[in-house]
């Protein structure tokens, strides 16, 4: 029989079946055989314990976990089957009490539950020692614990400690007190854990206190800021305590504070400046205005009182319960048009505080004044030749009352058509032109009368003096005309008086005092004049040569300034033992006044002394071909007219005793030239013009030629102003024409000018010189200016300067036709 025998020890949980396969097998040959399985199963013992996977297991359960709410799952195996591999579960008989109550254990499943709410405030952790048993002698162990994890389920707590004692649960705090004041300590607390236990403490609202933390959970409450009765006299500080839980939980504290009023406010006025307006002319005791002040403090600290300070007027009191202000006197603008002084408010406090105002008091203006003159009588110089229109003076009035009371208007009274004045300014102007010679002053009245609605005026004298302006020429009396003459006997001793020239001058003062001088005609030098009497002497003895008629160019310059203005007249004397034909006479004065007049020779020497030498030399061959160049032309013409030459010498012999001899004349002044070239004044230029005498085919006309030197002087200035190739309006339309001089029908013949000097050193021009008393000009050192009033007198002498670059021909007109 075959048996299956086991050699080594069967272990089911190692290998729980064996699968064999058995084969038997004959003897016979060819053997035969023949195989089948066999499955041999290992049948269970009890011989393994219960085993868990973890044996230490720890769990984080919140405390607010529900009850029911698994824990943990243990896990525990057993190698055996059936029977022997069922296990259960159980708690340790070291489990606490605590434990037992709130947590629960499956003995099937091994699954811990709550059984009861945890807290963790209560027991932050358990520990559950388990047990797992198959039924066996030795059961497996293992160790549960459970965390309860924090929940923020507590709210924080507030405890205060008082600093200052309460009363009846509230605090008494001076106003007084000073910053940090220490009132009370405050501790908070959170029973909860981590963030959930850390708590902040604050105030609600804007206080004037702090909490100021000390330690972590510790506060001191203190003032922060000035405190103010007057501002709020009561505290309910609201503190409230917060953890740092999500959400966060809060607890909250009131702490009362009540304040205690001191005298630490000043009475404050209503105004913090009072201006006020009061008429003037007030009755006495008018109130004026009230001041009012009010103190925040409580009681005694309150109550206020007025008082004026030491600066207040004494034209007002003030009362000193209800702050009414009141003028006392009569205000007077005029003496005082402003107050300024400073109203006290007092309380009852200990100590008393007090504030004060400005208080301005304006005076209102009424009309009670009149306009003032600062004059009552005003005197004013005004020149004649003011214009129309200018400024003759100024009025200043002043009024002392205010606005349209002291707007004052200026009115001229009797002349309001001759003047008018400006009423902002005061300035009187003219409408008139002013002639001193007509009217020397004016007086009138000016009315000042103020705006006010019953208007008050003043008025003030006004006298314009008319101050006098060199705006008249001097008027020859003596002689009456330039066809006057006068005898001059030829055995006249020298300094002997032959005539005496009288001038006159409407203006005063200097412009009056007239100078006269021989401004021409005094060729031999045979005259000369007293420049302030007028008086003409003679300064030589007469000789043969010097019979005949002397014309005589005097001027009368007056001292008027700036500018002096002159006249001239023609003063013929006639020197000859006797008159023995006037008519003869008459004839040839007037024939001379047609000719020109030979002005005094005078030599302005601008040229430096090196170079007088170079410029005589260049003058003296300028003459010397000149005259040859004359004597060539005159020698040609007389052989194509020597019939005319006879007659023309005959006439021209005739007339030599009636004027001195051209020809003597010229003798005398190229000596007189000589004499004087070095010390003539160096402000005047010597003028020498060569006059060549030409002769046309006319009858009268000989053919003759003659050259004759003309000295013209003139002053520089008046040299570079004046051009005379214009026409002169200097003359009225009835006075002769200074062009008679040159055109005239004189016994000269027409004559042709040359240069007979250098050009760029000497300037070449004609002085024409008026016939009659009446030509009003300049001296030769001023401006040339006129009275406006002359409607044929020259305004302006800015003229442009003429030289002769070339000869010129001045042809004179012939003697039988005058009116030419």
């Amino acid at each position: 029989m075959p048996q299956l025998i086991v050699q080594k020890e069967l272990d089911r949980e190692e290998k729980d079946t064996y699968v064999m396969k058995v084969k038997v097998e004959d003897g016979g040959s060819p053997q035969r055989s023949s195989t089948a399985i066999l499955q041999v199963s290992v049948t269970d013992t009890n011989d393994n314990h219960p085993v868990f996977k973890e044996e230490e297991i720890e769990v984080s359960i919140p405390e607010d976990a529900p009850v029911g709410t698994s824990v943990t799952q243990l896990h525990a195996t057993d190698a055996d089957i059936g029977e022997n591999a069922r296990i259960h579960f159980y708690f340790s008989s070291l489990v606490s009490n605590t434990a037992k109550r709130l947590f629960h254990l499956n003995a099937t499943t091994g699954l811990i539950t709550i059984k009861e709410p945890l807290d963790r405030e209560e027991s932050s952790s358990h520990k559950l020692p388990v047990l797992a048993s198959d039924g066996g002698l030795t059961p497996a162990k293992a160790m549960v614990v459970v965390n309860v994890t924090d929940v923020n389920d507590n709210v924080p707590s507030i405890d205060i400690r008082y600093i200052i004692n309460p009363i009846n649960g509230t605090v008494v705090l001076s106003e007084n007190a000073s910053l940090n004041t220490k009132i009370a300590l405050i501790t908070v607390t959170d029973k909860d854990a981590d963030h959930n236990g850390r708590v902040k403490c604050f105030t609600d609202l804007d206080f004037p206190f702090r909490l100021r933390p000390v330690f972590s959970n510790q506060f001191l409450l203190e003032t922060a800021a000035f405190l103010d009765y007057e501002t709020t006299q009561d505290y309910a500080i609201k503190l409230l305590a917060t953890d740092a839980g999500k959400p966060p939980l809060n607890q909250t504290s009131t702490l009362f504070i009540k304040l205690k009023d001191e005298n630490d406010n000043t009475p404050i006025f209503t105004q913090s400046f009072i201006s006020l307006s009061v008429p003037e002319n007030n009755f006495p005791g008018v109130q004026v205005t009230k001041v009012s002040a009010t103190d925040a403090d409580s009681g005694p600290n309150g109550e206020i009182s007025y008082l004026l300070d030491t600066d207040a007027p004494p034209e007002f009191e003030l009362d000193r319960r209800t702050g009414m202000l009141t003028a006392v006197k009569k205000l007077d603008r005029e003496k005082q048009e402003k107050y300024l002084f400073t109203v006290l408010a007092k309380d009852n406090g200990e100590p008393p505080l007090t504030s004060n105002v400005s208080v301005f008091v304006n005076v209102l203006d009424q009309n009670d004044n009149s306009p003032v003159f600062t004059h009552n009588e005003y005197n004013f110089y005004v020149p004649e030749n003011l214009s129309r229109h200018g400024t003759v003076g100024l009025i200043t009035v002043t009024d002392p009352d205010y606005g349209e009371n002291s707007a004052v208007t200026l009115t001229v009274l009797d002349m309001k058509d001759y003047f008018t004045i400006d009423s902002e300014t005061g300035v009187i102007r003219p409408n008139i032109s002013f002639d001193r010679e007509k009217q020397e002053s004016y007086t009138f009245y000016v009315k000042a009368e103020d705006g006010g609605r019953v208007s008050r005026s003043s008025s003030a004298k006004v006298t314009i003096n008319v101050v006098d302006v060199n705006d008249n020429k001097p008027v020859f009396i003596v002689p009456p005309s330039n066809y006057s003459y006068e005898l001059v006997l030829p055995s006249t001793n020298p300094d002997t008086e032959v005539f005496k020239v009288l001038a006159v001058d409407n203006d005063t003062g200097m412009n009056a005092e007239l100078r006269y001088s021989i401004v021409g005609g005094n060729t031999k030098d045979l005259f000369e004049i007293d420049e302030v009497t007028g008086n003409i002497t003679l300064k030589e003895k007469c000789v043969a040569t010097d019979l005949g008629l002397h014309r005589l160019l005097v001027k009368a310059q007056d001292l008027g300034q700036p500018d002096s203005l002159f006249s001239v007249v023609i003063v013929n004397l006639f020197v000859n033992e006797s008159l023995t034909n006037p008519t003869l006479i008459n004839e040839l004065v007037h024939k001379g006044i047609e000719s020109p007049v030979t002005q005094n020779i005078e030599i302005a020497d601008t040229s430096s002394p090196i170079s007088d030498y170079v410029k005589i030399l260049v003058a003296v061959l300028a003459g010397t071909i000149t005259v040859i160049v004359v004597l060539f032309i005159t020698a040609v013409v007389r052989c194509h007219h020597a019939p005319h030459l006879k007659a023309a010498q005959k006439k021209k012999q005739n007339s030599e005793w009636v004027t001195p001899n051209p020809e003597n004349r010229q003798m005398i002044m190229m000596k007189k030239k000589k004499k004087k070239k070095k010390h003539s004044p160096k402000n005047l230029l010597l003028k020498l013009v060569t006059i060549e005498e030409t002769k046309t085919d006319d009858g009268d006309n000989d053919g003759n030629s003659i050259t004759l030197d003309l000295p013209i002087d003139l002053e520089e200035q008046t040299m570079g102003k004046y051009s005379w190739s214009t026409t002169p309006t200097t003359f009225k339309p009835d006075s002769p024409d200074l062009a008679r001089h040159y055109r005239s029908a004189s016994p000269q013949p027409a004559f042709q000018i040359q240069p007979e000097t250098p050009l760029n050193s000497k300037h070449h021009i004609i002085q024409e010189l008026p016939l009659d008393n009446t030509f009003v000009t300049c001296d030769s050192i001023s401006k040339c200016s006129s009275s406006s009033s002359d409607p044929y007198s020259v305004s302006d002498c800015n003229y442009p300067m003429t030289t002769f670059k070339t000869t010129v021909s001045v042809h004179a007109r012939p003697v039988g036709n005058p009116d030419f």
